[in-house]
């Protein structure tokens, strides 16, 4: 063993910060670019957002001005002159909007009235300090209301919760009984049967029958074998049906009403629309700041009026931080509308006509199309969505597997399911198809597909088995 110097000549990629900086934007969806570039314009001076009034005095001009302050970029910089076409930028990027380019009126933006929403906790605690209770009944019912999961269930034992408040385990019974009644009915239970119980005990009239089916036979009741149950209690089918019924409208998760999901609202990043027999796509750019480079800092630079060389070398790299920016910008919104019309290109028949004539389509496909790698596809598809005629959908949805029909024509996995859905809407509710059925009926349709494909397809659009379905009564 030596230790000696040796020469080695090789290849490799060398991610430089503007390449860095273009593959992120690729994959940021809208609200996270307009949160970037705002942010980039508070950091870097030079980077500047034009205003709609001074877009419509740009559009206005018919001739460029005689000042080359004006119409010059810096002079110091040649080789982003060389890369960088200023006018070619404005006329590109001064575009109408989605809903002024096709005719409709500007949308308008507002700032929705955020108020704070009244958490489970916070509810359930109210009604505790309205009750006359003594402090360690406070101290327990604060601690069992700490302790309930998101749909209302207690998440530990009697016994813990009395060595923990160091109280007597009948207090703590005692107390969680209560709660118990508290609005909404059945919180602090323990388990489905104990919350479906409170909630009966609480309904006006004779509810005993509910209260013997829901103490001895929920498991038969979840498979709807209301016959059995009736023959068992020695009551009347209309009877055991009312009961059925009465059970249905309970609610088995009590907590659900006051969810902290909140609901999320999707902005399309790009619009398709349809003219004649063809499919336009226009990017969605409302709200989204129109970058430009400072005027200010453009004429320092063309004029030579720097103070300093350092004040002149933080001018140029701030400035050719700038340009990389607008450059990612204008290549990423070009690329999604690049991607979009090749999608549109390859699923034509499913803007024609619907869902059941997806095709299966792999990234693969798309990227030796726009002539773009597998990766950016990915990228460009992640979190972005798309407004057509057939509604709002993710890129990401347009790309499945597929399977093989008899007469070897690809069909998509995601048209197979709908056709599973469809089949399962006509079918008898008293003689529901099983999965293997299912994969009858389409084997008579030319899709050639397994019983356990049908049955993981089946779960993936969550419906039920055809016991679970079925209908006795």
């Amino acid at each position: 063993m030596e230790l000696k110097q040796q020469l080695k000549l090789s290849q490799q990629l060398v991610m430089t910060p503007q390449l860095q900086q273009a593959i992120k934007l690729l994959q940021l969806s809208r609200l996270e670019l307009s949160d970037l570039i705002t942010q980039e314009i508070n950091e870097n001076p030079v980077l500047d957002e034009s205003s709609e009034a001074e877009e419509s005095e740009k559009e206005r001009r018919e001739e460029p001005s005689d000042n080359p302050a004006e119409t010059e970029t810096e002079s110091d910089l040649p080789e982003a002159k060389a890369e960088f076409d200023w006018q070619d930028y404005v006329d590109r990027s001064i575009k109408p909007s989605a809903g002024s380019f096709f005719g409709g009126e500007e949308r308008e933006w507002f700032e929705p009235v955020i108020t704070k929403k009244t958490s489970f906790t916070d509810h359930l605690l109210w009604q505790l300090w309205l009750n006359n209770l003594s402090d360690k009944e406070m101290e327990i019912g604060e601690y069992i209301i700490g302790n309930l999961d998101k749909d209302g269930y207690l998440q530990t034992t009697v016994e813990e919760t009395a060595i923990n408040t160091g109280a007597d385990r009948e207090l703590v019974e005692e107390v969680r009984k209560r709660i118990q009644k508290f609005d909404p009915v059945g919180v602090a239970s323990l388990n489905l049967k104990e919350c479906l119980l409170v909630q009966a005990e609480l309904l006006p009239g004779d509810n005993s029958l509910v209260r013997k089916i829901l103490l001895n036979y929920l498991k038969d009741l979840e498979k709807k074998k209301y016959q059995a149950i009736a023959k068992s209690l020695r009551v009347s089918l209309k009877e055991m049906i009312t009961a059925c019924e009465i059970i249905a409208n309970m609610e088995p998760r009590p907590g659900r009403a006051f969810s902290d999901n909140e609901p999320q609202y999707i902005t399309p990043d790009i619009y398709v629309y349809k003219f004649d027999d063809e499919y336009v796509v226009a990017l969605n750019e409302d709200g989204q700041p129109r970058l430009r480079i400072n005027p200010f800092y453009k004429n320092i630079l063309s004029s030579n009026s720097a103070g300093s060389k350092k004040a002149r070398e933080y001018i140029q790299e701030k400035l050719r931080s700038a340009v990389w920016l607008i450059k990612s910008v204008y290549r990423r919104q070009s690329t999604i509308v690049n991607v979009m019309k090749s999608i549109i290109k390859f699923q034509r028949d499913f803007f024609d006509y619907g869902g059941e004539y997806l095709k299966p389509l792999v990234l693969r496909d798309v990227a030796e199309d726009v002539g773009m790698h597998e990766s950016n596809i990915s990228r460009v598809t992640t979190n972005k969505y798309v407004h057509t005629p057939r509604g709002i959908f993710e890129l990401k949805y347009f790309f499945n597997s597929g399977l093989t029909s008899d007469n070897g024509e690809a069909i998509a996995a995601e048209s197979v399911k709908n056709k599973i859905k469809e089949i399962i809407q006509k079918e008898d509710p008293y003689k529901p198809c099983s999965d293997q059925e299912i994969a009858n009926i389409l084997k008579g349709q030319g899709i050639n597909i397994a019983r356990r494909t049908v049955t993981k397809y089946r779960e993936m659009l969550r419906i039920l088995s055809s016991s679970k379905r079925k209908k006795h009564i």
